[in-house]
């Protein structure tokens, strides 16, 4: 299961961990789908948040895990609050393969 965590300071999204994978194996064609989704829209957020609003965005890279603070939330909030959007879509098509919470910093 890819397990979501998006950070909240003074109302505004900070950031995200991503970590998991939905597959159960590599015949899971669902699992695959849900992974491809939630990869693509991380890294096209990520990529937005640096390359195109400019911030300067701490960026963690590991197998199976994606972390984002953002440095100026209010300056990256809106792409975020997309990308929040998005994987709660997924999480509802999908609830076996993908889990979102919200935490306060």
């Amino acid at each position: 299961m890819i397990k979501v965590v998006f950070y909240k300071k003074n109302e505004l999204i900070s950031g995200f961990d991503i970590k998991g994978h939905a597959t159960i194996d590599e015949n899971d064609f669902e699992g695959s789908l849900v992974c491809s989704a939630v990869s693509s829209a991380a890294i096209m957020t990520a990529n937005t948040i640096t390359e195109i609003i400019g911030d300067t965005a701490e960026i963690k890279v590991s197998d199976g895990a994606l972390s984002l603070r953002c440095a100026d939330a209010e300056k990256c909030n809106k792409i975020l609050q997309g990308l929040v959007l998005h994987l709660c879509d997924l999480e509802q098509q999908y609830p076996e393969k993908i889990s979102i919470i919200t935490k306060t910093e």
